[in-house]
């Protein structure tokens, strides 16, 4: 039995109201002050484990405790964003991920720790419902410039994040790595409530598809569940098996109900269309790739091998990288306004070939420290690049009423890409002990960069099932 909730009807015939700069400038406070909360913990983990008295598994338990919540979420968020109106979903959003922080920051133990990152987890919502709010609210020629901003302020989140965690922990307690973003948050959620006009419901008349609703969060939670329990290793064939039936299972369930539906959470021509379908594997690939780069790079900084590696310490491995989390924010800066001048598909194919020659190239050189920063940001930034190229062609190409749904299946698509890419390259790691007990060998990682120059260079089949855009 369908349920219908009652919202009041758009009013037709109203033009979208266009938001000023204080709402803007709120918005964009909020993305970042998210991005800051979604990752202030991974620099926080050695000091976490002590005063909670956890071990390494505990703490890796907190990060994907939010990446699970925010894989489940994200797809339901945009579907009520496009439903009921960006705004109002994203109040109801940010009073969850308030209340989470407000609870993590206050946790005298882990499995309150853990409640509180379950409620934060709703943060990976925001990003569509950003994106709804920024399509129905800017001029078309403006749209896909905004987006890309928005995206940085998320990435420039991360990296301030990463910064201030250490301080905030040391200076005062670990409570308020939670405790201070969480304040912005409530602080810019109020700001936009205030400023932020109201966007009508894109639909009133049809109910919500919660057997959809159900099935896919399902499929994505067994997905992303799955991925999390082969990244930790030692897994029997037979448990991968269990979980691929499972995952096959459930998506199958889904698209039988999603093709009987009168009103489905996703359309499936939606999914269908080629803009669509290669944007969500394009998205995979680049997430996959700096996945994998994110995890060879830190250890061979961090290995002093006969011949290779730096042995550096985990400061110095911070600042290594560095660079590329600048290189990222700069090029979701850009990002939209490469979209608007070249066209997606000049931009992901530049990105693809880029990113193949320079893994190659560090596959051959990678003897002083200043090649691998160099290919790491370069990387970073032409990943960027494609990412916020493909988010802002998909917001852009899907009927309005679908923006929501659309641009967070990709939000998904780009975790669980992730989270394949970091297995697939510590399994090589793993695979290639050298002759020192514990240490990769060389080799290992020149196999990590080849396969992830790989990934790279197939991702240029798909680019040619993309339209050619014709740009002014």
């Amino acid at each position: 039995m369908e349920i219908t909730l009652e919202f009041p009807p758009p009013v037709e015939g109203r033009s979208p109201a266009r938001i000023g700069k204080p709402a803007v400038g709120a918005l964009g406070v909020l993305a970042l002050a998210l991005g800051t909360l979604q990752t202030v913990v991974d620099p926080a983990r050695p000091m976490l484990e002590r005063e909670l008295g956890i071990d390494s598994a505990g703490a890796a338990l907190i990060v994907s405790t939010l990446l699970v919540t925010g894989a489940v979420v994200a797809p339901i968020a945009g579907k009520l964003g496009d439903r009921y109106g960006g705004k109002r979903v994203l109040l109801v959003l940010m009073a969850l991920v308030s209340a989470g922080g407000l609870l993590s920051s206050l946790a005298p133990n882990l499995p309150v720790l853990l409640a509180g990152q379950m409620l934060q987890g709703a943060m990976v919502g925001a990003l569509p419902l950003s994106f709804i709010l920024v399509r129905k609210n800017f001029p078309p020629g403006q749209t896909q410039v905004a987006i890309g901003v928005v995206s940085a302020l998320f990435t420039a989140g991360g990296i301030v994040g990463t910064l201030t965690a250490g301080p905030l922990a040391e200076g005062l307690s670990w409570h308020w790595i939670f405790g201070a973003p969480t304040m912005v948050i409530i602080a810019a959620t109020l700001v936009v409530h205030r400023l932020m006009p109201d966007d009508p419901p894109a639909e009133h008349d049809t109910a919500i598809d919660w057997p959809g609703v159900a099935l896919l969060s399902a499929t994505l939670l067994a997905l992303t569940l799955g991925l999390l329990v082969v990244a930790g290793g030692g897994v029997p064939p037979l448990v991968v098996g269990v979980v691929v039936l499972l995952v096959a299972a459930l998506a199958a369930a889904w698209v039988s109900v999603e093709r009987r539906a009168v009103s489905p959470m996703v359309d499936l021509r939606m999914l269908a269309a080629p803009a669509m379908w290669s944007a969500s594997v394009l998205t995979a690939g680049i997430a996959a790739t700096s996945a994998m780069l994110n995890t060879v790079i830190p250890k061979l900084f961090e290995v002093s091998g006969d011949g290779y590696g730096f042995g550096a310490g985990t400061t110095e491995i911070g600042l290594f990288i560095l660079p590329g989390h600048l290189a990222g924010v700069v090029a979701g800066s850009v990002g939209g306004l490469a979209v608007q001048r070249y066209g997606t598909r000049a931009v992901v194919t530049a990105s693809a070939v880029a990113t193949a020659g320079l893994l190659i190239g560090v596959a051959a050189m990678h003897d002083a420290a200043w090649q691998l920063v160099v290919v790491r940001a370069l990387v970073a930034f032409a990943g960027g690049l494609a990412t916020t190229a493909l988010l802002a062609s998909t917001a852009t190409a899907v009927a309005a009423k679908d923006t929501g749904i659309a641009t967070s299946l990709l939000v998904v698509i780009r975790l669980i890409g992730a989270v394949a890419g970091g297995q697939v390259a510590g399994s090589i790691l793993a695979a290639g002990i050298g002759s020192v007990p514990g240490l990769p060998a060389e080799s290992a990682f020149v196999t990590g960069f080849v396969v992830a120059a790989a990934v790279a260079a197939l991702s240029l089949i798909v680019v040619r099932s993309m339209k050619k855009e014709v740009q002014a």
